[in-house]
C-alpha cells in the first residue's frame, strides 16, 4: 500500500505478488495488486483481477476500501453499489456497510435505493440523520421525477407526512431537518404551512445564516403576495441596517403594490403581523429622508440611503410623478455623492445604474461640474494637471469612466481622440508612481486610464484607422508588463490578437489566466473558437483538452459534493448540486468543444497514423446516435467578461445574446452533422453480394446508407437555416461575442464541396450494389461529380492566395481571412481524400474481377469501365492541386521569413521611445504566429499528400 501511496506502481505489484505466493487466497492483497496494474494502463488485467475477488463477496473492511478505489478509478461507481449489497447481506446489523452502500447509490443517483437503504439504517442505529437521508431521497425522487404530477401527489407528499411524523414526536433535532422541512413545504407550494414553521418554534433552529428567518419568511410573503407584511418586515429590517440594498428593493416593491391595491391599515389592529406598514408615497419619501439623516451620524459612511433616494426617483418617475414630492435633482444628487464616495472604486458602478435619469443636454456640464471638484494640481502653465495622492487619481478615474459612459468620448473627432489617448496615458503613466510598493499579483491603481485609452483607439481602428490596432496592442503589452495579474489586459489582448488572426501569443495569456473550474465552461470560447481556425492545431488539441477534462471531472465531483451534502447535512444544497450539473452537462460550449474535438483528431489522425475506421472506433462515434441535447442546450458564456464602458446604445444587448446563440446553435449542427456523416463512411463496407438486394438488407448495410442519405438532407437543411441567418447581416459588439466561422465556410466554397463529397457517397454505394454492367448512367453522374469537385476545390484554393501580412504605407496589415481559408481547404481535401478511400475500396474488388475474366477469357481487349479512368484522372488531379497548395504554402513561409519588421518606419510620432520596443515585440509576436499556423497546415498538407499517392488503383 505504501509504494501505491508513493507512486510506485510496479513496486506494489511485486510486493502483492510475493504476498499471493505465500497466502494464495489474501484478497486484500489481490486487490491492491490489481490498483498497480490499472495505474500502469493494464486496465483488463486489472478488472479481472477485481472482479475474481469481488465473486467471492469479501466482508473486510481493507478489501472493501481498496476495491472501492479500484472501482472509482475505473470510472465504474455502480460495481461498488454491488459489492455492498452482497456485504450487507452477509453482515446485516453492520452500521457502517449500510451507510457505505447509501453512499454508493448516492453516487450512481438511485434515489429509490437510497430511500431504503436510508430506512434501514435508521432501523439498525435510529439516528435522525438518517431519517432524513431518506426523507432527502424522496424528494430526489420528485425532483428527477419526469412526471410533474407524479412527484407533486406521491413523492413530496410522503417526505412531508414523515416529517411531520417526527415533528408530533418531537424528535426534531438539528437545523438542517427544519430546512428540510421547509424544502418539502416550498416544492408543494404550501407557503402559508411553511411560514408557520419557520415563525413558529421549529423555526428558532435556524441560526446558521444571518437573517435566515427573515429572509424565507420574506420569500413566502411574496409568494402569498402578502404585501403589508413584505413592507413592515423590510421595513423593520432597513430600520437595523440602512445598508442592505435588497430590503430597499423589497420596501419600494410592496409600498407600490399597496397603492395600487389602495390597501388601508385597519383602525384597531396592529397593521400586520410584522409591525407597522408603509402604504403611501409620502410615508416612502420621510422614510428614506430619514435614513439619510440616520446615516450622517453614522461612524462610516453608508451608500445605501443615497442610493435608495436616487432609485426612489427613478420609479416614481416611471409612474409620472416625481415632481409633486420634492425629492431633488438627480443631478445634484449624483454629484453630491460623487463629492461623498467619489474616491471610492465603487462610484461608477453605483452611478451608472442612474444615469438615464440625466437629460442628454446636461451631461458634458455634468461632467464639468464633477472635474471641478477635483484637486488636480499642474506643475506648469501648459501641462496636464495630475493628481497627488490615490483617493483624487481614483475620483478623476471615475468621471473618466462617466464621460466614457454619457458618450462625450465617441463623438469626438479623430484629432481629438488621439489628444485624449496621449493624455489618458500620461496620466497612467504618473499613476504608476503610487503603485511602486504593489506587489506583482496586486493591480496597479491606473490600470483603467491605459484600459480607456485602448477602447478609444479600438473606435479608431473599426471607423477604419488600420495603426491604432497596434498602438492598442502596444499599449496593453506595456500595461501588461507594469500590471502581470490584470485579467482585463490579458483578456482584450486575447481578442485583439484573435481578431488579426495571431493565435500563438493567446495560449500563453489564456494559461496565465490560470481558469478555475467553472471558467473553463463560462470564458473557454475564447480560446476554442479560434485555436483550430487559425491553423495552430497542436494548441487547439490542447485546448479542448483543458476544457473537456473539466466536464468530464465534474461528473465525477459533483458525486463527491452531494454525498458530502449528505453527511453534513446541508440538504438545500443537494438540488443546486444537481441542477449545476445539469446545466454544465447540457453546456453550448462543452458540446462544441466535443464535436470540435473528434473533427480535429480525425484531421490529425484519420489515414495518416490510424485508418479513419479505427480513429471512429476509438472514439465510439456512429452516424446514428446524436449525443447533443439541443431542445436544452445552455449557453454559459461569459460574454460580459470584458469591461466595457459604452453607452447602452453601443454595449452587448439581449438581442445580441440572442443572435450569437442562434449562430452558434447553428454552427454547431452543421459541424456535427459533418462528423456524423464521415462517421458513416466505414459502416459502408464492401458487400459481397452486391446483386442480391435482399441480403444486403439483413446485413444492415443498405439501412446505413439510409442514415447517411438521412443525415445529408438534415445538413441541407441546416446550410439553409445558416444562410438565411446569415442575410440578417449582424453586426456585434467589438468586444461583444466573437461570430462563428459559418460566414466564411459558405462564401468560400467549402460547404458547397463538403456537401457534393457527402452526395459521392451516396452515388457510389449505388455503383457497389448495381455492380459496372449495366451503370453507364451512374459512372457518368460519378464522374462529372469528380470534375466539378476538383474545379470546386481549386476556387477554393484560389480564395486562399494572397499575402497573409503585407505592409501598406508603414503599417502592418494582416489577413486572418486567407488564413482561415486555408485552413477549411486542408479540412475540405481530408474529407475528400476519406470519400476517395472509400470509392478505391468499391472499385478495388471490380478491378480485380475485371482482370480475373480477362485471364478467363483470354482477350486482350476487356473494355475497362469509364469510372476507373474517371477515378485516376481525379486522384491525380487532386495529388497535383495539394502539391500546388504545398508549394503556395512553403512560399507564405519565404515572404513571412523574410518580412523585416525592423524596416517598418514607426512614422507615427505619437509613439514614445519606450512605447516603440513594445510595438516591436507585438508584430513580431504577430509574424512568428503567423509563420507557426502555415508551418503546421503545411506539414498536415504533406502527410494528406502521401495518402494521396496511396490511392492509385
Amino acid at each position: 500500500a505504501d509504494y501505491l501511496d508513493n507512486g510506485n506502481n510496479k513496486m506494489a505489484i511485486q510486493q502483492a505478488d510475493k504476498l499471493l505466493k505465500k497466502h494464495k487466497d489474501l484478497h486484500c492483497a489481490k486487490v491492491l495488486k490489481a490498483i498497480g496494474l490499472q495505474r500502469t494502463g493494464k486496465q483488463d488485467e486489472a478488472y479481472a483481477l477485481a472482479q475474481e475477488v469481488a465473486a467471492l463477496e469479501p466482508t473486510d473492511d481493507n478489501s472493501l476500501q481498496a476495491l472501492t478505489i479500484l472501482y472509482r478509478e475505473m470510472h465504474r461507481p455502480e460495481l461498488v453499489t454491488k459489492l455492498y449489497e452482497a456485504a450487507v447481506k452477509k453482515v446485516p446489523n453492520s452500521e457502517e456497510y449500510h451507510s457505505h452502500l447509501f453512499m454508493a447509490y448516492a453516487r450512481v443517483g438511485e434515489y429509490k435505493k437510497m430511500q431504503q437503504a436510508g430506512m434501514a439504517l435508521y432501523k439498525i442505529v435510529p439516528k435522525n440523520p438518517y431519517y432524513f437521508w431518506s426523507v432527502m431521497s424522496l424528494i430526489m425522487q420528485s425532483i428527477s421525477a419526469q412526471d410533474e404530477n407524479l412527484s407533486k401527489t406521491m413523492f413530496l407528499p410522503l417526505a412531508e407526512r414523515m416529517v411531520e411524523k417526527m415533528v408530533k414526536e418531537d424528535k426534531i433535532e438539528a437545523e438542517a431537518e427544519v430546512e428540510l422541512y421547509y424544502m418539502i413545504l416550498e416544492r408543494l407550494e404550501k407557503y402559508k404551512e411553511a411560514l408557520d414553521v419557520v415563525r413558529g418554534k421549529l423555526g428558532e433552529k435556524l441560526t446558521s445564516e444571518l437573517q435566515s428567518r427573515e429572509n424565507k419568511c420574506m420569500a413566502m410573503y411574496k409568494k402569498l403576495h402578502r404585501w403589508p407584511e413584505c413592507n413592515a418586515l423590510a421595513r423593520r429590517l432597513l430600520l437595523k441596517n440602512s445598508d442592505d440594498w435588497q430590503f430597499y428593493i423589497t420596501y419600494f416593491d410592496s409600498v407600490f403594490q399597496l397603492i395600487d391595491e389602495s390597501w388601508t391599515p385597519p383602525a384597531e389592529d396592529e397593521h400586520s403581523l410584522e409591525g407597522e406598514v408603509h402604504c403611501s408615497i409620502k410615508q416612502a419619501v420621510n422614510f428614506i429622508e430619514e435614513r439619510i439623516t440616520e446615516e450622517s451620524k453614522s461612524s462610516r459612511p453608508l451608500r445605501g440611503p443615497y442610493l435608495a433616494k436616487l432609485e426612489l426617483i427613478r420609479r416614481l418617475r416611471h409612474r409620472g410623478c416625481n415632481d409633486e414630492y420634492k425629492l431633488g435633482d438627480p443631478e445634484e444628487l449624483m454629484f453630491q455623492y460623487f463629492k461623498k464616495f467619489g474616491d471610492k472604486p465603487c462610484c461608477f458602478t453605483d452611478l451608472k445604474v442612474f444615469v438615464d435619469l440625466l437629460p442628454p443636454s446636461q451631461y458634458t456640464k455634468f461632467i464639468r461640474q464633477l472635474l471641478d471638484v477635483i484637486p488636480l494640481v499642474a506643475a506648469a502653465e501648459n501641462e496636464v494637471a495630475l493628481p497627488g495622492d490615490i483617493k483624487v487619481l481614483q475620483q478623476h478615474l471615475c468621471v473618466v469612466q462617466l464621460s466614457r459612459l454619457l458618450g462625450i468620448y465617441h463623438t469626438m473627432e479623430k484629432k481629438q481622440k488621439l489628444v485624449v489617448v496621449r493624455e489618458l496615458m500620461l496620466r497612467y503613466r504618473h499613476g504608476l508612481e503610487f503603485g511602486k510598493s504593489c506587489l506583482k499579483t496586486e493591480l496597479q491603481f491606473s490600470d483603467y486610464y491605459c484600459l480607456l485609452a485602448v477602447h478609444l483607439l479600438l473606435d479608431l481602428w473599426l471607423e477604419g484607422e488600420e495603426a491604432a490596432v497596434w498602438q492598442c496592442l502596444t499599449l496593453l503589452e506595456e500595461g501588461l508588463s507594469h500590471s502581470p495579474s490584470n485579467a482585463q489586459f490579458k483578456l482584450l489582448l486575447i481578442r485583439i490578437y484573435c481578431r488579426l488572426g495571431a493565435f500563438e501569443p493567446v495560449s500563453e495569456l489564456y494559461s496565465s489566466l490560470d481558469a478555475k473550474h467553472i471558467q473553463h465552461d463560462t470564458i473557454g470560447y475564447l480560446l476554442t473558437r479560434y485555436a483550430g481556425s487559425l491553423g495552430h492545431y497542436a494548441a487547439a488539441s490542447q485546448s479542448c483538452n483543458f476544457a473537456l477534462r473539466f466536464f468530464h471531472s465534474n461528473q465525477k465531483d459533483t458525486s463527491e459534493y452531494i454525498i458530502q451534502a449528505y453527511k453534513y447535512g446541508a440538504f438545500e444544497k443537494i438540488p443546486e448540486f444537481i441542477a449545476f450539473r445539469n446545466r454544465l452537462n447540457s453546456s453550448l460550449h462543452f458540446a462544441q468543444v466535443r464535436t470540435e474535438r473528434m473533427l480535429l483528431d480525425l484531421l490529425l489522425e484519420a489515414n495518416i497514423s490510424t485508418s479513419l475506421e479505427e480513429s471512429i472506433k476509438s472514439m465510439s462515434l456512429s452516424p446514428e446516435e446524436d449525443d447533443i441535447p439541443w431542445k436544452d442546450l445552455r449557453d454559459n458564456r461569459d460574454l460580459t467578461v470584458l469591461f466595457s464602458w459604452d453607452p447602452k446604445d453601443r454595449d452587448i444587448s439581449e438581442e445580441h445574446r440572442k443572435h450569437s446563440l442562434e449562430e452558434e446553435t447553428l454552427w454547431l449542427r452543421i459541424r456535427s452533422l459533418t462528423l456524423r456523416l464521415v462517421s458513416g463512411l466505414p459502416t459502408l463496407g464492401h458487400t459481397i453480394q452486391p446483386k442480391n438486394s435482399e441480403k444486403t438488407a439483413e446485413n444492415g448495410v443498405s439501412s446505413k446508407i439510409d442514415t447517411i442519405r438521412a443525415l445529408l438532407q438534415q445538413l441541407e437543411a441546416a446550410v439553409d437555416s445558416g444562410k438565411k441567418f446569415l442575410e440578417q447581416k449582424i453586426q456585434y459588439p467589438v468586444l461583444g461575442p466573437p461570430p462563428t466561422r459559418m460566414a466564411g465556410f459558405f462564401s468560400n466554397g467549402s460547404c458547397q464541396c463538403q456537401t457534393s463529397l457527402f452526395y459521392l457517397v451516396s452515388d457510389i454505394y449505388e455503383l457497389d450494389t448495381n455492380g459496372l454492367e449495366d451503370s453507364a448512367e451512374i459512372q457518368e453522374r460519378i464522374g462529372n461529380s469528380f470534375k466539378s469537385l476538383v474545379e470546386r476545390l481549386t476556387d477554393l484554393f484560389n480564395k486562399c492566395k494572397g499575402d497573409l501580412i503585407e505592409v501598406r504605407d508603414g503599417t502592418l496589415k494582416t489577413h486572418p481571412n486567407l488564413l482561415e481559408n486555408l485552413v477549411f481547404f486542408v479540412e475540405t481535401i481530408s474529407i475528400a481524400l476519406w470519400v476517395s478511400s472509400y470509392c478505391d475500396s468499391v472499385l478495388r474488388p471490380f478491378k480485380s474481377n475485371l482482370q480475373k475474366k480477362k485471364k478467363k477469357k483470354k482477350e486482350s481487349s476487356v473494355a475497362m469501365p469509364p469510372v476507373f479512368t474517371h477515378f485516376l484522372d481525379y486522384v491525380t488531379e487532386l495529388q497535383t492541386l495539394t502539391s500546388n497548395v504545398i508549394d503556395h504554402i512553403k512560399g507564405l513561409e519565404i515572404i513571412l521569413t523574410a518580412l523585416k519588421l525592423e524596416e517598418l518606419s514607426l512614422k507615427d510620432t505619437l509613439l514614445l521611445q519606450e512605447e516603440k520596443k513594445f510595438t516591436k515585440t507585438v508584430q513580431g509576436k504577430v509574424q512568428s504566429s503567423y509563420h507557426h499556423s502555415v508551418q503546421e497546415i503545411g506539414e498536415l498538407l504533406k502527410k494528406r499528400l502521401d495518402t494521396i499517392k496511396k490511392l492509385k488503383i
